[in-house]
């Protein structure tokens, strides 16, 4: 039986250093992807033209308005029947969709991978020494790791655009009080890319999680007062 149409959506914010190797490891997969969709996030850099001058991705562009809403006008725009996501500093293994469309394919299904961390290559001895790199793969209930049908996205809703960081873990946490099933593959699927630059680093230095911990508390707070 011939798997349903993936489509890739990389969220994409002045990323012209790394963004022609995220977009390579999807073009480099054992099953091929029907679309990869890059919405550039306001970028200011070289991105949007970089991405333009290839023959093997969409660029779709929009206001910055940050990671959840790109994310969401990808989803949105996107044509295939299963959806995964790709940071574009990032890298997927060639073999990332081809172990995960079979589960992912079922209904209500989230499938993650392991993630394993890595140092970008290009930076200073002398600042890659100061960075955090954990050096075994771990389990990755993250955007990045994901497959599912465009149709479990739906029933969870979008993500919450208001939130600068924990916008996934917020929509997890909501397809999980759902009912709906994850399903942690036991291999490495996807290396994150460690650099001074890391939107979860950044933005971290003036946001925290709170906000998103408050409103998973919240809800589910709300759900057992209506039982």
């Amino acid at each position: 039986m011939h798997p349903a149409p993936i489509s890739v959506v990389i969220p994409a914010h002045n990323a012209e250093r790394y963004i022609a190797e995220a977009i390579d490891s999807v073009a480099a997969q054992f099953l091929p992807a029907a679309e990869i969709i890059v919405i550039d996030d306001g970028s200011t850099d070289g991105t949007a033209e970089l991405v333009r001058q290839r023959g093997d991705a969409r660029l779709v562009r929009q206001d910055n308005a940050g990671v959840a809403a790109a994310l969401n006008h990808g989803v949105r725009v996107a044509q295939g029947e299963l959806i995964a996501f790709l940071s574009a500093d990032d890298i997927w293994l060639p073999h990332k969709l081809q172990a995960q469309v079979a589960e992912a394919d079922r209904p209500g299904q989230l499938v993650f991978g392991h993630m394993q961390h890595f140092v970008s290559p290009e930076l200073p001895a002398e600042i890659a020494l100061g960075l955090v790199c954990p050096p075994d793969p771990m389990p990755a209930f993250s955007a990045g790791t994901l497959l599912t049908r465009r149709d479990t996205f739906a029933t969870v809703g979008p993500l919450n655009e208001s939130f600068a960081v924990g916008e996934f873990m917020e929509w997890y946490g909501r397809a999980i009080d759902m009912g709906v099933h994850a399903t942690m593959l036991d291999q490495v699927v996807s290396r994150r890319r460690v650099h001074a630059s890391n939107h979860s680093t950044t933005t971290l230095r003036d946001k925290s999680y709170a906000p998103v911990l408050h409103a998973i508390i919240a809800r589910r707070r709300a759900e057992a007062a209506r039982k």
